[in-house]
């Protein structure tokens, strides 16, 4: 028998729906959010979100990640604050259909208006191509699904702070001001992370890249812009709600790393990941957990190091959070330097002690 939902998810449905149902009875309609979904020649994973609107904004489709259009690139939509983000009415349990390639299906949203399926059947080449969301209303979008060949055998995973871009989390009042208060064109990006990933891709033509995060699916827009504006590879953003669940008033940051780390091995089991984080958070146990569990996954972990003051910021003490929970790593290369400049060189040398890595390697 199915445990009895914790209270504040009771209390979080009652809310959104009473919302909800003011909301349509005032004319607002379904508008579709597209992330950017992947997959293998066997599946994909669509990802996407129903919200409601009001009916002259109906009509502008928002494709959140890599696929997004250059009108949502524009000026005035970079320079918004980010709390304006947070301010979504989700549609619940509303029926959604799928197209892509060969194959559709019909699915509902979650209680927060989310889409979260895997689509087999589509027949589809490695390669981007586009799938297509419609909602009971008729609202559509088509959003970007990169079709992985799965002989590529390796793969990048990336934190997002701290790692590519400096927000000083958690530390309440800090996170605060950047995410709800501070332009996007004000937060700062680590130096030479995107020539990195840019270098590992290339070594690699095809490879995926991952971004992978405890943020939450409302910045995914902004965050998108972030990565375009500093040249970082596309890639599809694993994020995460930040509303409360069936257990518990906050969900798990740690776990939602562990768990799509672990959705990852399953979906591409041949691969070998390289996996980027920062050492003010928990990035060094998780992913030296997973080494640990599967050393043959793992070619290689990058950590970017905070400064003392960075970490002080970040969880108040001013040493490394691996320092005060125990490195682990299970054999694998664990690399640490400040920036991404100094990480490309460390993990190219790693790579060719391995015999894995090119003779010169690409800044491109």
């Amino acid at each position: 028998m199915a445990s009895r939902p914790h209270i504040a998810a009771v209390l979080e449905d009652a809310v959104f729906g009473r919302v909800e149902s003011l909301l349509r009875g005032r004319g607002w309609r379904e508008r579709v959010i597209g992330y950017t979904g992947y997959g293998t020649g066997a599946q994909a994973r669509v990802l996407a979100r129903v919200v409601l609107t009001r009916a002259e904004e109906r009509g502008v489709d928002s494709n959140a990640d890599a696929g997004a259009s250059e009108g949502e690139l524009r000026e005035a939509e970079a320079a918004q604050r980010g709390w304006r983000a947070f301010i979504i009415a989700p549609a619940v349990e509303t029926p959604v259909r799928i197209e892509l390639g060969s194959a559709s299906m019909q699915v509902a949203t979650d209680r927060g208006g989310y889409v979260d399926v895997a689509i087999a059947g589509h027949g589809l080449a490695p390669g981007w191509h586009e799938a297509r969301l419609t909602s009971a209303e008729g609202a559509s979008i088509s959003t970007s699904v990169w079709i992985i060949d799965a002989s590529i055998g390796l793969g990048v995973v990336s934190d997002i702070d701290d790692t590519v871009m400096i927000t000083h989390l958690p530390r309440p009042l800090i996170a605060g001001w950047n995410t709800f208060v501070r332009s996007e064109q004000a937060r700062e990006v680590v130096p030479g992370m995107a020539a990195l990933y840019r270098s590992l891709l290339a070594d690699r033509p095809g490879a995926p890249i991952f971004y992978l995060s405890t943020g939450a699916w409302n910045t995914a827009p902004t965050l998108t812009r972030f990565l375009r504006r500093h040249f970082f590879p596309s890639g599809p953003l694993l994020l995460t709600d930040w509303g409360p669940t069936n257990t518990g008033w906050f969900r798990s940051g740690q776990q939602h790393k562990k768990d799509q780390l672990h959705r990852l091995l399953r979906e591409f089991p041949a691969f070998r990941w390289i996996l980027v984080g920062d050492d003010g958070q928990h990035d060094p146990a998780i992913y030296g957990e997973f080494s640990e569990q599967h050393p043959e996954a793992v070619e290689a972990v990058a950590i970017r190091q905070l400064t003392p003051a960075q970490q002080v910021l970040s969880h108040g003490l001013p040493v490394a959070t691996d320092e005060l929970l125990g490195r682990r790593h299970g054999g694998v290369p664990m690399l640490r330097a400040a920036d991404g400049y100094t990480l490309h060189q460390l993990v190219q040398n790693a790579r060719r002690a391995l015999g894995r890595g090119s003779p010169g390697g690409s800044d491109a």
